[in-house]
């Protein structure tokens, strides 16, 4: 379990930062003016050579390739309700590096997600321990 929390750290953290650069990205890229084919292109050209989109794109294909290794190594039921400490983390950023105003109401979201996350690593530990005290069938030797 523990290999499996390490890459999920690591995996949010790629995902935090990510959505952070792609927020910047896209607000350095500001709104089309117009909905139209010459201006929707050149939109996609500039978004092609802005560096903030591209590191925050590159970011989140790390964090799926995280997600991706935690999927085929862990259950579904554990893992999945983990990635939700990304938003935990994204609105940390948020706060500390966008400077974004979060209230005291969203934060008490936030401390939901991590109970809820703390709920679900609580119930795969007593998994483990009851799988580890369970009986162990054997088969009786044959002669």
């Amino acid at each position: 379990m523990v290999r499996l929390l390490s890459v999920l750290v690591f995996g949010l953290f790629l995902e935090a930062v990510g959505v952070v650069l792609l927020s910047q990205g896209l607000k350095e890229q500001g709104e089309l003016q117009r909905f139209a084919f010459d201006e929707l292109l050149r939109f996609v050209q500039r978004a092609l050579t802005n560096r903030h989109l591209l590191a925050g794109v590159a970011l989140e294909a790390g964090f799926f390739g995280c997600l991706l290794f935690l999927m085929s190594h862990g259950d579904v039921s554990f893992v999945w309700p983990l990635t939700s400490l990304g938003f935990v983390l994204t609105t940390f950023a948020a706060r500390f590096i966008l400077h974004e105003p979060v209230s005291p109401l969203r934060w008490f979201g936030v401390f939901l997600i991590v109970l809820g996350a703390g709920t679900i690593i609580y119930t795969e530990k007593l998994r483990e321990k009851e799988k580890a005290t369970a009986p162990q069938m054997t088969l009786p030797a044959r002669s």
